[in-house]
């Protein structure tokens, strides 16, 4: 059906609005990007005197599935993945059921759960770090105090990834419970209504009816948190610097050490593309689920 001549110039006008927009996502997020895979089939070493990048094609994709180093970093930041987005998704869903349940002073409430998002993650790392210190750390005091002996937190490999847990969990707990609780204040009061005159019970309602219309909102949250937990990088950092040894170095401490540290650019850009790679992959597995539960039309 042809356009009149009204319609295409609100095309064209509209079009030209767009073009600032498109032009600055350009900039800012396709370039970078095209530049860092770019990069990544290049040699670039400024320790070894190599100061113009030399093509290799796939050579540091081939150099990064055979370094063990990074095979380590991968597990650990997978495991810091399986243990943090579960444990923040429930605690964030228990802090946001609580929060429902206020009737006066929400705003006091939203910004009481703000309160650790807000906080610079270097900061929390910081903090935790002091929290777990051997000889100074409130833990271990507390322990002292009950009778146990001190625990070496953050020089023991499990411990320290049990410090890193708590303290990512925290941080990202309040962010995942807003989420939730903008969720929770959208659903519909008749359906609990309606399911007390039934006689649904606390359980049955939060099953059949809290979880279910919770369903676009969980994942939403799980999309924020599984990228932010691949990339990973500021509160290990603070608190333990990869250690003991690499037990807690992250993809994104592993990326910045080779690329900062040893000045090693193609093969840091290469590492950097599997990582935004992986988070691909993350993302899209939680999209297909969100447009499986989309209403069609």
């Amino acid at each position: 059906m042809a356009l009149s001549e009204l319609e295409r110039s609100e095309r064209r006008l509209g079009y030209l609005l767009l073009l600032p927009a498109v032009l600055l996502l350009a900039t800012i997020v396709v370039y970078p990007v095209f530049d860092l895979v770019r990069t990544s089939f290049y040699q670039l070493n400024l320790t070894t005197g190599l100061l113009h990048p030399r093509f290799t094609g796939l050579a540091n994709y081939a150099r990064a599935f055979a370094d063990h180093q990074l095979l380590e970093s991968a597990l650990a930041t997978i495991l810091l993945t399986v243990i943090s987005v579960p444990s923040a998704l429930v605690t964030g869903l228990a802090l946001a059921l609580l929060a429902d349940q206020v009737k006066g002073a929400r705003w006091f409430v939203r910004l009481a759960l703000l309160m650790p998002w807000m906080l610079p993650l270097v900061f929390v790392g910081l903090v935790f770090h002091w929290f777990f210190d051997y000889r100074l750390g409130i833990v271990n005091d507390i322990l002292v105090r009950m009778g146990l002996s001190a625990l070496q937190w953050l020089s023991s490999p499990a411990l320290a990834f049990i410090g890193i847990s708590l303290a990512i969990i925290w941080k990202t707990s309040a962010f995942v419970a807003m989420i939730l609780l903008a969720g929770l204040q959208s659903i519909p009061k008749y359906l609990y209504e309606a399911a007390e005159i039934d006689g649904a019970g606390t359980l049955t309602k939060f099953r059949y009816i809290t979880l279910p219309m919770l369903r676009p909102s969980i994942l939403v949250a799980l999309i924020f948190r599984t990228i932010t937990s691949i990339q990973t990088f500021d509160i290990p950092y603070a608190m333990t610097n990869g250690g003991p040894g690499n037990s807690t170095e992250t993809l994104a401490m592993f990326v910045r050490k080779t690329s900062i540290d040893f000045l090693d650019f193609g093969y840091g850009s290469a590492l950097a593309t599997l990582m935004f790679i992986g988070s691909m992959l993350a993302t899209s597995v939680y999209l297909k689920h969100v447009q499986r539960d989309a209403p069609e039309g």
